[in-house]
């Protein structure tokens, strides 16, 4: 999954695998952070919904892997910063290749909603997902098993944090005693305790947040050094679950939990 280290550095505090890279050249061409592979599915592109999602001719949703843009309100939900920008974008990316573009399944062909999940190429060999991190209009996510350009996708976004560009230009990482509410967030804090049991491995940040690695996706960490990371600070992503409300927290647990779905979504900082 090494797809385009030449010209990186790693960062200089040790990271978990495959986490985070230093761009040496800033906001490159998104292709050459992700190649685009041969015998893509060419498909017509009817509509873009929004800054991570297409909808197609032949009448499918299609969800980019790889990429959360913010979202775009509706139902009396307010708009996020950057979403119309993500949006735009997306639209000018289709735009650019006359609507035609390029599909790569995943390898879990589509998710809960029945969307269709696919990388998409455009057809200069431009990947959209790397384009839009890149750019500085949506975060890495990687959901185990579609983790098969999460390498090169860190790389588009790091050179966009780096150069504090879209969502980048203010703080996004909050702190774990911060957390107030369930959805998508950036997680900083230090690891106060670590348990294995039957549930999986639960990693619980400064008495407020746990994060936990479901038992079937347990031998993706098994090369990582989690038990190490006590006392240390780390920061994850990923969709907060308010446990209070699904019936799961108990006398003594903490409220909030984030499941890690790739060892992609932890970094030790």
């Amino acid at each position: 999954m090494n797809l385009t280290r030449q010209g990186l550095a790693v960062l200089k505090k040790a990271s978990l695998a495959g986490a985070f890279f230093v761009g040496a050249v800033w906001l490159a061409p998104a292709q050459a952070y992700c190649p685009m592979p041969d015998n893509l599915q060419q498909v017509q592109v009817r509509q873009v919904v929004d800054g991570d999602t297409l909808r197609l001719q032949d009448g499918r949703s299609v969800r980019l892997i790889g990429v959360n843009a913010p979202e775009i309100g509706r139902k009396g939900r307010t708009t996020e910063p950057f979403a119309e920008a993500a949006r735009q974008r997306l639209q000018a990316l289709v735009d650019a290749s006359n609507g035609r573009i390029g599909l790569m399944p995943g390898a879990e062909a589509k998710d809960h909603y029945g969307r269709t999940l696919a990388h998409a190429f455009g057809s200069n060999g431009d990947n959209f997902e790397s384009r839009l991190l890149a750019d500085g209009l949506g975060y890495l996510v990687a959901v185990a098993p579609n983790v098969d350009l999460v390498n090169c996708q860190q790389q588009a976004e790091q050179s966009a944090r780096q150069a504090g560009v879209g969502l980048w230009r203010n703080p996004q990482v909050m702190e774990a005693g911060q957390v107030k509410q369930s959805g998508f967030a950036l997680i900083s804090g230090r690891v106060s305790d670590i348990q294995r049991n039957r549930g999986g491995i639960w990693i619980e940040l400064d008495g407020s947040l746990v994060l936990r690695v479901a038992p079937q996706l347990s031998g993706k960490f098994a090369d990582l050094p989690l038990d190490r990371l006590k006392g240390q600070r780390v920061e994850a992503r990923g969709w907060i679950v308010d446990r209070s409300k699904r019936g799961g927290s108990k006398n003594g647990q903490v409220r909030w939990m984030l499941p890690l779905t790739d060892p992609a979504m932890l970094v030790q900082r």
